[in-house]
This record gives structure tokens, sequence and C-alpha cells, in this order.
């Protein structure tokens, strides 16, 4: 039992481990040579605290239409949950996201079967769906991006060479290395995933309420606001980072479009299992950034900001779930 206990420790320490070397070693690489002293600079004196603070506030709506929208996917499998332990849970899982990478799915599912009784099985193949449902979203502003920039997204596989030029570029360009192994992440990742479900499948009628919990979407009570809520996750995601924009004088003047392809490259970029995307993230936004002709050094300053503001603010959202939960649920 104890060889058994110390095995999963391992193997939990070697995927966050893993995942943190991968992020560190983008960011390394891709901020190889950076001056950050110009980041202090801007810090102290050259952004608009108020813009970033205001684009936060799409942050934390993100979040609640997506706890709001758990619950109604949870209903019609009898499960009522409070709406408001449904939110804490998804406060928490972005957080948990943050040391280790993808569990978040997990640990909210945990939360609603301490908290509210709902049973796990189910609970998580709503996550199955609604994970399902964003993938297709994002496929879909994707792929609309694509055909509104598509010169952009050409230049971008040019420069990164994933063209189908990548023999040309096989042995001369750093940013091809990064990209693949980026993608050899994401299939590491897909193989450990498909492992443990298939590990988690023996257990008796486990499967069963999965399915459940993936076809409870089809008998949601309101599908209409189930679609609002899933609208309003995604416009509020790109708000977060598009209203950041106006934090700078360098972006300000972009433009929605720059900030919809920028925006689609950082959704690509978070798919590697790195905290928070840390790492790949940062190397889609400055490449991209530089095409709309911003320099490497504020493209860097943008990223690097960004991402480090939007991060705390999950650690902050994912501490006050945390105290909250046990408040909300306090015995009478």
């Amino acid at each position: 039992m104890e060889r058994t206990e110390l095995k999963k420790l391992i193997n939990k320490l070697l995927q966050v481990g893993l995942s943190v070397v991968l992020g560190a070693a983008i960011l390394i690489w891709t901020y190889h040579g950076f001056d950050f002293s110009r980041m202090w600079d801007v810090l102290d004196d050259e952004m608009n605290y108020g813009w970033m603070l205001f684009s936060l506030v799409f942050g934390v709506f993100g979040h609640l239409f997506r706890g709001w929208r758990w619950n109604l996917a949870l209903a019609p499998l009898g499960e009522h949950p409070k709406v408001a332990d449904s939110v804490y849970a998804i406060f928490v899982s972005y957080a948990a996201n943050l040391v280790i990478p993808r569990v978040g799915e997990v640990s909210r599912c945990g939360i609603l079967a301490k908290y509210d009784n709902v049973s796990f099985s189910k609970s998580l193949g709503t996550v199955v769906s609604e994970r399902l449902i964003d993938s297709v979203c994002a496929l879909l502003i994707t792929g609309i991006t694509l055909l509104l920039q598509s010169r952009i997204f050409a230049r971008f596989f040019h420069e990164t060479g994933t063209d189908g030029m990548f023999i040309k570029h096989l042995f001369t360009s750093t940013n091809f290395y990064i990209t693949v192994v980026c993608i050899l992440a994401v299939l590491v990742f897909s193989v450990w995933l498909i492992r443990n479900l298939t590990f988690f499948a023996k257990v008796r009628g486990y499967i069963s309420n999965i399915w459940q919990g993936c076809l409870s979407i089809r008998h949601v009570e309101h599908p209409w606001l189930y679609i609002l809520y899933t609208v309003g996750i995604w416009v509020c995601y790109f708000l977060q980072f598009y209203v950041a924009f106006f934090s700078f004088n360098f972006s300000a003047d972009l433009g929605l479009m720059a900030g919809l392809v920028m925006f689609v490259a950082g959704t690509i970029a978070v798919i590697v299992p790195t905290p928070n995307g840390a790492g790949p993230w940062h190397f889609a936004v400055i490449t991209i950034m530089m095409m709309y002709g911003v320099s490497k050094d504020d493209a860097g300053i943008f990223a690097l900001l960004v991402h480090g503001i939007q991060t705390f603010l999950l650690i902050l959202l994912g501490i006050y779930g945390l105290v909250a939960l046990p408040l909300t649920n306090k015995k009478k």
C-alpha cells in the first residue's frame, strides 16, 4: 500500500515537474536577451492600471458564467448544488490548474461531491461535455479568424517553421523547435490522460455515470440560457485579453482583428500542459504581436505583464473560493 502511494506521489511530482520545466524552458528561450529594466519603467510610469483592472472584470465574469452554466447541465441529472458552490469550485479549479495542468476538472467535481453530495462521476461527465462544447467554440473562432486574417497566420506558420517548409527550417529556426516541443507535450499529456481515464473506467458503473453526465446537455431545461452563458464565457475571455491592449501605448492602436488573432494563437498555445500556458502562450502572443509592428521588447513586456496579472487573479479567486466554500456550507 505504501509503495502504491509512493508511486502515485512520484507520478504527480513528475507531472508537475515536467510541466514547470517545459514552461520555464520555453520562457527562458523566448526571453533570452530581453531587457527587463524596460518592464519596470513601463510598470512605474507607462501602464494604465485602470484599463488593466477593467480587463480583469471580464475574467471574473467568465468564471461566473462557467459556474452558472455548469449548474444548468447538472440539473437534468437530479443534481442541484448551490450556485455559489459551483462558482467557487470553478475558482478553485483554475487555481489548481496552475499547480497541476488539467487537474482542475477533477478537483471541481470533488468539491461538489464534498459540499453538495453531487455524484462525482456524473459531474465529471458534464465537464467532459463542457470541454467538447468549448473545443467546438474554439474551433469556430479559430476558423473564422483564419479566414479573416489568413495572411497573418500564413506568416506566423512560416516564421515558426510549421508551414510545410519545415525541412528548410529544421536546423535554422529556434521557433520550429519550440513549436515541435509544444506539440510533443500535448501528445504525451493526451496519452497520460487516456491511460488515467482507462484506469477509472475499471470502476463499475463509472463510465455509465460519466456518459449520463455527457448527455445531460440534451435535457437542459433552458437551452438558450446555456447557449447565452457559453457565448458570454468566450466573449469575456476575449475581452479580458483585448481590453488589456489599452493598458499600454504600444498596443492601444492595434485594433480588434489583431486582438482576435492573438487571442486565437494564445488559446491554441494553452493546450500545451504548462502552468496556465506559461511559455507557449508568451511565445505565440509575442510572435504575432511583432507581426503587427510592435517591437520585440514591447511585445515581451505585454505578454509577461498581462499573463502575470491574469495568473495572479486566478490565484486570488482560488484562495477566495477555498475560504468561501466552508463558510457558505457552515452547518447552523
